[in-house]
């Protein structure tokens, strides 16, 4: 390995994750309404549905999907924001969630308690027997219960109102696989998509966000042992240094490695179900490009080989 390898390898994660070299918030806020603008007018729908947590990204997100209904609004066509908080009975946050829905200012507002439901699953796993190896083990569980419930409820509401479910993944958490699938990581849309957390606290900042909520702890809060625990305590890293990387700046080894572990094993999350017929393709991909470059060199010497014996015998 060549001692460019490691940030060649960087470049290319950093690519997958669609970071641009330049930035520009008030650049980034025009793309992304526009997007979302047109995502919505292309499909037919007539609604988008976000769930408001409290935190910086979702606070972004459902800013740009209300000025993006309201573009649509302006150009005549019926369009709709539905923000919809999803707290786990009582949530710690409440008042930041609270104060982010009136930066927002959403065409409606819901809430939806998820605990009746997140317990009632949990309850029945224990009554099918289905076993914890302790009591961290299921709260872990639990908190993915929750995620997803918060998919079904948006969904629900997106069903009954024609509408998209917007999601907030972002660079920085896409490439941690800081997500739980098919929960949080459930959506149509990703408007955040291609900005680290850096960037999207930038544009937050530039739509006129609160910046206690700009700069709020991330926090995904599912765990009930660990309450509040903050990203950057489950990564062991901080977010300045996934930025740097996404950035094409230099980080520590043991930050690289870090990154590097997350992004590896967390890669299925960012991937449609796997099949017969590209799983092999995917595991095997690096053997295949080794095999597909020794043919080429292979067919490239036959093909000497042959015009050099074609010469002889003319001769």
């Amino acid at each position: 390995m060549t001692q460019q390898d490691p940030f060649a390898r960087q470049a290319a994660i950093a690519a997958e994750m669609h970071m641009g070299a330049e930035f520009d918030a008030a650049r980034e806020i025009e793309r992304r309404v526009a997007f979302l603008a047109d995502y919505l007018r292309g499909s037919g729908l007539k609604t988008y549905v976000l769930g408001i947590s409290g935190g910086v990204d979702s606070t972004t997100a459902g800013r740009l999907a209300q000025l993006a209904v309201e573009r649509l609004r302006a150009a005549q066509y019926d369009a709709r924001f539905v923000a919809v908080r999803l707290p786990y009975g009582e949530q710690k946050d409440e008042a930041d969630a609270q104060q982010a829905l009136r930066f927002i200012r959403a065409d409606e507002n819901l809430a939806i308690d998820i605990k009746p439901a997140a317990d009632a699953m949990l309850a029945a796993l224990h009554q099918s027997g289905v076993p914890f190896a302790d009591e961290s083990q299921q709260d872990f569980v639990h908190g993915n219960i929750k995620a997803r419930q918060r998919m079904i409820a948006q969904y629900a509401v997106a069903s009954a109102r024609a509408g998209v479910v917007i999601g907030t993944d972002h660079a920085a958490e896409s490439l941690m696989g800081f997500f739980t699938k098919f929960g949080d990581g459930g959506a149509d849309v990703l408007p955040l998509a291609g900005l680290n957390k850096r960037r999207v606290r930038a544009v937050a900042k530039a739509l006129g966000a609160p910046e206690e909520l700009a700069h709020k702890v991330p926090t995904a809060d599912l765990e009930m042992l660990r309450p509040q625990r903050p990203d950057e305590d489950a990564y062991g890293i901080p977010y300045d240094d996934i930025d740097d990387f996404l950035e094409g700046k230099p980080v520590s080894n043991a930050a690289r490695q870090v990154i590097l572990r997350f992004y590896e094993s967390t890669r299925h999350k960012r991937a449609l179900p796997y099949t017969p017929f590209d799983w092999p393709a995917q595991a095997s991909k690096e053997r295949n490009r080794q095999v597909s470059e020794r043919r080429t060199k292979d067919e490239r010497r036959r093909k000497v080989d042959r015009r050099r014996r074609s010469a002889s015998a003319e001769s």
